[in-house]
């Protein structure tokens, strides 16, 4: 596989992704009858920031806190910079 098919499809997976974790949210809101805001504050944000703790918790646990700390400090410098 050719990297831009690769990425083409990393593409792909992720924008479907996102939208059915929206869909998602937004039905649990409308079941348990509560805010669409809250559940975005809490399933959304929890799921966005689930890979980064995931790939810090493995690099820790691998002995590559490096790894852990760049990460940390790489994804707060780019929302700063973001927002």
């Amino acid at each position: 596989m050719t990297p831009i098919i690769a990425l083409l499809l990393g593409l792909v997976l992720l924008f479907f992704g996102g939208e059915s974790l929206v869909r998602g949210a937004v039905a649990i809101a409308l079941k348990m009858r509560i805010s669409t805001l809250v559940v975005g504050m809490t399933i959304v944000s929890f799921a966005t920031s689930a890979p980064e703790l995931f790939v810090s918790l493995q690099a820790v646990l691998d002995g590559s806190s490096n790894i852990a700390f760049g990460n940390l400090i790489g994804s707060n410098i780019f929302l700063y910079l973001l927002f």
